[in-house]
């Protein structure tokens, strides 16, 4: 007698139906039972695989599949096309909210069968590819066509905190960058303040208009910080918002409460900044600060490769894309806006954006 089971044999096989055309060959020559002694298994089954075998083939002996011939669950096909019409015009509804909002008389199980058997589920995009495709949209936008500006804490870094109480260094930086090139300007200040904000982009502005930059289609992006929008309860545009619009063509707008990817561009810089600058730097006076803050600028701007934009610097983005326009753009130092205003209220208000040379080129 066969010492293992049929069963266990043909849960062990890479190839059960071999096994079977072994038994029913063995039945056609012996009989049914001596083929079950044989096989360890019961005549019922061999006379199951004799009924199902096509003789000399192995047709036959494969396992058939157990689901019901008839689903008397299955719902009726208009209301599948039903589903089916809804989920093309709402690609982005669950089934859940199809079944609530449109009251479907099926479950929710249902109603993802037919999302399966129909290729409608939608593959959720993983970060890396949303940032991709994204890229490649920004990419193609016109040189300028939009400007993020943000500010950033630095009295929350420790490698910078004992530094900034020891020399009376700035607890906020202001930043823009423009989103194609990647071209980055940065600012100092105390506070976070409309007065600063607003100084801030009409020193860039006046640098941009002077270096050849078109502003008619530009858009400055912001999120609803008062430095920004000024009081929340204010009827009329801050100064901030005035100064970008003082351009014919060029707008701000802000961001939805909350959306914090819609200044990923600067979330980037500021994290970079962060761990290549104000972590390992040391400083040993305001003026010191300055200059190296002047040098990492420049640095980003000319000579660090940007892997998002294929390898190419801001300053090789904006020579390819747009080559009438200065190269000295890259050339505006930061400054303490503190410092700036006051110059600017001593000189009556005049003296434009007040453009210093940087410390390296006097």
């Amino acid at each position: 007698m066969c010492p293992i089971p049929l069963y266990d044999m043909i849960r062990n096989s890479k190839d059960p139906g071999w096994i079977r055309f072994k038994m029913v060959n063995y039945a056609k020559k012996y009989g049914v039972k001596p083929a079950a002694r044989i096989f360890a298994t019961t005549p019922k089954t061999v006379r199951k695989w004799l009924s199902r075998w096509v003789p000399g083939t192995l047709q036959g002996l494969s396992d058939q599949s157990r689901a019901p011939k008839n689903c008397p669950h299955r719902i009726p096909e208009g209301l599948e096309k039903e589903i089916i019409a809804l989920k093309r015009r709402l690609p982005a509804w669950g089934a859940k909210r199809l079944k609530r909002d449109f009251e479907l008389p099926c479950s929710e199980k249902a109603i993802q069968r037919v999302y399966r058997q129909n290729g409608l589920t939608k593959k959720r995009r993983r970060k890396h590819k949303t940032k991709n495709d994204l890229r490649a949209i920004k990419a193609a936008w016109p040189l300028f066509s939009q400007i993020d500006a943000d500010t950033k804490d630095l009295f929350d870094i420790p490698e910078y905190w004992i530094q900034m109480r020891r020399y009376n260094l700035p607890r906020v930086q202001y930043t823009a960058r423009e989103v194609v090139s990647g071209l980055k300007f940065i600012a100092y200040a105390q506070e976070r303040s409309l007065s600063f904000a607003n100084l801030f982009a009409q020193r860039i502005i006046g640098h941009l208009q002077q270096n050849g930059v078109d502003l008619s289609q530009t858009i400055w992006q912001t999120d609803n910080g008062s430095e920004f929008i000024g009081s929340w309860q204010a009827r009329d545009k801050s100064a901030f918002t005035r100064t970008i619009e003082s351009i014919p063509g060029q707008k701000h707008k802000q961001i939805p409460p909350g959306a914090h990817t819609y200044q990923s561009d600067l979330e980037t810089v500021h994290s970079l900044i962060e761990s290549e600058f104000y972590e390992i730097e040391s400083f040993s006076s305001r003026e010191d600060f300055l200059n190296k803050a002047a040098s990492y600028q420049l640095f980003f701007n000319v000579v660090r490769k940007n892997g998002s934009k294929g390898d190419r610097t801001p300053l090789e983005i904006i020579k390819e894309r747009e080559p009438a326009i200065d190269p000295k753009i890259v050339l505006l130092p930061p400054v303490f806006l503190d410092e700036l205003l006051i110059y600017q209220l001593d000189n009556g208000g005049q003296g434009g954006y007040h453009v210093p040379s940087y410390p390296f080129f006097t």
